[in-house]
């Protein structure tokens, strides 16, 4: 129920008191209205402000909550100001309304993951490509993978896959890889934080590698004015209501800034 609309941003609540994802503290209340029991231990896709955004406030909260995020990432949590000003430059006055508050995780409750780990029964695998600390989270028993924002934005009831791009570390090449890693694990089923549950796995892995796809084949030759005209259509065509909710979390301008650092990165080599 992220500013009072359902399919915008998903937290996954998994048995033993596990969470993906809490996302920001401006869903601070649906998150614990919906919850079955208390939280241990939240398990981080990345920090961005729409997936990470609550864990301060829930580790106050919850004095035994552990906290587990890729080493990069990791630092930020426990001392934000560098991500909050970031942020501050995509959102500027924004910021409280979207997102609500920061708060900072105590460093003595954060567990730092490189990927490769097995952690409360989940493998965790490196996962960068919308961010350089992404990691995703893999249940091999269940066929369950918990994606973050890896496999792209697709809100229910419509098919199409967007890939989120925004500044600042978009990487196309990496994304690609991990999107390869992770269809050799072949999943049944991805967990998506825009939003909710897609399958078959496979089937939606290439659903992704086909949006990062187009994002890349897009960005490189048009400029920004057709980038997002041509964006906006596919929008428009998925249905009522699905634009409202992409451009919620993963705003069409942003995700045209990310790809243009992207690429300008690259042409400075």
């Amino acid at each position: 129920m992220h500013l009072g609309t359902d399919r915008a941003i998903a937290a996954h609540e998994l048995d033993g008191g596990l969470i993906v994802d809490p996302g920001p503290e401006s869903c601070i209340e649906a998150l614990l209205a919906g919850l079955r029991e208390e939280p241990r231990a939240l398990l981080l896709t990345h920090i961005h402000l729409d997936h990470a955004g609550a864990s301060g406030t829930l580790a106050r909260r919850f004095p035994d909550l552990r906290v587990y995020v890729h080493e990069v990432g990791a630092p930020h949590l426990a001392e934000p100001e560098r991500l909050l000003r970031s942020a501050a430059r995509l959102y500027g006055d924004d910021m409280k309304r979207l997102w609500g508050e920061f708060e900072a995780v105590p460093a003595d409750r954060i567990v730092a993951l490189a990927g490769g780990e097995t952690i409360l029964g989940l493998d965790v695998l490196y996962a960068p490509g919308h961010a350089s600390h992404h990691v995703a989270y893999i249940d091999d028993a269940r066929g369950d993978a918990y994606v973050g924002d890896v496999a792209g934005v697709r809100i229910p009831p419509s098919d199409l896959v967007v890939a989120p791009t925004p500044p600042p570390d978009i990487d196309l090449e990496a994304w690609e890889r991990t999107l390869a890693a992770l269809a050799e694990r072949a999943p049944e089923r991805l967990h998506l934080a825009h939003f909710g549950l897609a399958e078959p796995g496979p089937e939606a892995i290439e659903a992704a590698r086909e949006a990062v796809r187009i994002a890349s084949e897009r960005s490189r030759p048009l400029d920004r004015d057709a980038y997002l005209a041509a964006t906006e259509r596919d929008l428009a065509a998925a249905g009522e209501g699905i634009a409202q909710r992409v451009e919620q979390t993963s705003p069409v301008d942003q995700c045209w800034l990310g790809l243009e650092r992207y690429w300008r990165k690259r042409e400075d080599r």
